[in-house]
């Protein structure tokens, strides 16, 4: 039985860049972007760089994409007043963003630091898709699986589509696909800082349309999959002492600023097909995936996901929101197609999942992603989500996924 959180931990504020840009075309770089968001989640959690006691980054590529390493020194090369703060870097593919945040926690719960400060950033778009692809594919096992592939991850996440209906040819059918696709592209369109926000889709985009909606691979095509993205987020985080005294001096109350009531981590084989291997004979899939889950759960003091009133959740392709639902306990193992043939996780639903668009959606810049996540999942259970904002929500979940499911972590937020 693992532990419950052994002291709260806060959240005073955090900011995101706009995931539509391109930001070698403004001519900067991803310095900037962490510049932004740190001196953006400081103001809006009205506190000065000198609060800041330790910083987490979470940056996935960045020696590949922009030859970059040290990653975390950025935020005091862009800052002076962080300078001698002690930083490091956090790596785990995709889910590098909750990486940091999970340092982070530990380390206000181990009392080291009162606050502290997580961001992830990444640069993307600054190479051609083909040299894009290559990078991102590293975060697979080199040199052992997709070796032929052109597109390392849609190839795997095909995979797994075919594994997926091999345990239970219900779904997830193109039909399922194409419906969660659908979704998270309309929910993006409400929310300001999309990069799909602005596109139009024709009539026949989600369909099994070689022109409108091409195959990329197997049974992956374009609208299943996530975005290469530039972008970051930020948040600040605090112990429950720095909290209450900075409720005092900006005239709130603790109950003002959600927390982190729950956490799972769990790390697996690089190997897809060994992941699937391990998991043969088990309801689920990948039941380290579901294990991460039901660890947050349970620190979190709650029965399932029916206790939360929303979930961000990793869906870098169409067919990783599939997989996740059930994982997540929506439905039981295997019938996950139930909840998209019930819009269950649709916003207005039982439980929306990825109000903010999602990967799909909104961006996928891999190292914020984690952040971005719960940077969302506190908007939302503070009543400051704007246009996504899921009516009544007092508590949200996040599932942040690291290549095929390998490094898998998972939060609960909780506000007043």
């Amino acid at each position: 039985m693992r532990p419950a959180m052994s002291k709260p931990v806060f959240f005073l504020g955090g900011a995101q860049t706009d995931f539509a840009r391109n930001v070698a075309r403004e001519g900067k770089e991803l310095a900037d972007l962490v510049r932004e968001v740190t001196t953006g989640a400081l103001d809006d959690a009205a506190l000065e760089p000198r609060a800041v006691e330790s910083i987490h980054v979470g940056n996935a590529f960045g020696e590949l994409f922009t030859g970059q390493a040290q990653m975390g020194a950025l935020p005091a090369t862009m800052l002076a007043e962080l300078d001698g703060v002690p930083a490091a870097r956090h790596e785990g593919a995709c889910a590098s963003g909750s990486l940091a945040i999970l340092a982070a926690s530990a380390e206000i719960e181990a009392g080291r630091y009162d606050c502290v400060l997580v961001v992830g950033a990444e640069q993307e778009r600054n190479v051609p898709g083909e040299v894009a692809a290559r990078h991102l594919g590293t975060a697979a096992w080199t040199g052992h699986e997709a070796e032929s592939a052109r597109y390392v991850w849609p190839h795997m996440f095909s995979e797994i589509t075919s594994t997926l209906l091999a345990r239970s040819p219900r779904g997830p059918t193109r039909a399922h696909l194409a419906a969660i696709a659908k979704k998270n592209f309309a929910n993006a369109r409400k929310n300001p800082f999309a990069q799909t926000r602005e596109w139009s889709f024709g009539p026949t985009a989600f369909d099994d349309d070689d022109d409108a909606n091409p195959v990329v691979t197997g049974g992956v095509r374009r609208q299943d999959c996530g975005q290469v993205t530039d972008g970051a987020a930020a948040i600040v985080l605090a112990s429950e002492r720095f909290a209450e005294a900075h409720a005092q001096r900006t005239g709130r109350s603790l109950s003002a600023f959600p927390r982190l009531i729950g956490w799972g981590h769990r790390t697996a084989a690089l190997s897809l097909a060994e992941k699937v291997r391990r998991g043969e004979g088990d309801p689920y899939l990948l039941p380290h995936l579901r294990g991460a889950i039901t660890d947050a759960y349970r620190r979190a003091s709650i029965a399932g996901p029916f206790d939360l009133q929303g979930v961000e959740t990793h869906d870098c392709f169409t067919v990783t929101e599939y997989l996740a639902l059930d994982h997540l306990g929506i439905t039981a193992p295997g019938e996950a197609y139930r909840a998209v043939e019930e819009r269950t996780c649709e916003v207005g639903g039982r439980l929306p999942v990825n109000p903010s668009g999602g990967l799909i959606g909104l961006g996928h810049p891999v190292g914020a992603t984690g952040v971005r996540m719960a940077l969302d999942a506190c908007r939302q259970v503070s009543g400051r989500a704007g246009a996504v904002q899921i009516d009544g929500a007092k508590r949200f979940g996040t599932l942040n996924i690291g290549g095929s499911a390998t490094t898998v972590v998972s939060f609960v937020w909780e506000g007043s």
